[in-house]
């Protein structure tokens, strides 16, 4: 099992479109071959230094059976129009992938 960690920074005012085109694709998601867990968060102020609050980052977490599965799962059809729905909102994309120690 592999876990994920995806940031995505979208512009400032973005957000709300943001999730309402991502939450409409994690059941697309969600019924992938390999997917364990995937959903989008966003910060919350828990008051817990160092925290470091950006309210136009969205993460999302996930879990995959392996790392194919990722794979299949970044060229599946339903991600590749996501990806165009929100090209011209999203500023930044950052992927961390990993095992447990």
């Amino acid at each position: 099992m592999i876990n994920v960690i995806a940031s995505i920074r979208v512009k400032p005012g973005s957000l709300p479109e943001f999730l309402e085109i991502f939450k409409f694709n994690v059941p697309n998601v969600r019924e992938e071959k390999g997917c364990i867990e995937y959903f989008p968060a966003v910060d919350i102020d828990a008051d817990v230094p160092p925290q470091i609050l950006d309210e136009n980052v969205v993460t999302i977490i996930e879990k995959w059976e392996s790392t194919e599965a990722l794979r299949d799962h970044l060229n599946a059809p339903h991600m590749l129009a996501y990806k165009e729905k929100v090209k011209d909102i999203v500023e930044d994309v950052s992927l961390k992938v990993l095992q447990e120690a």
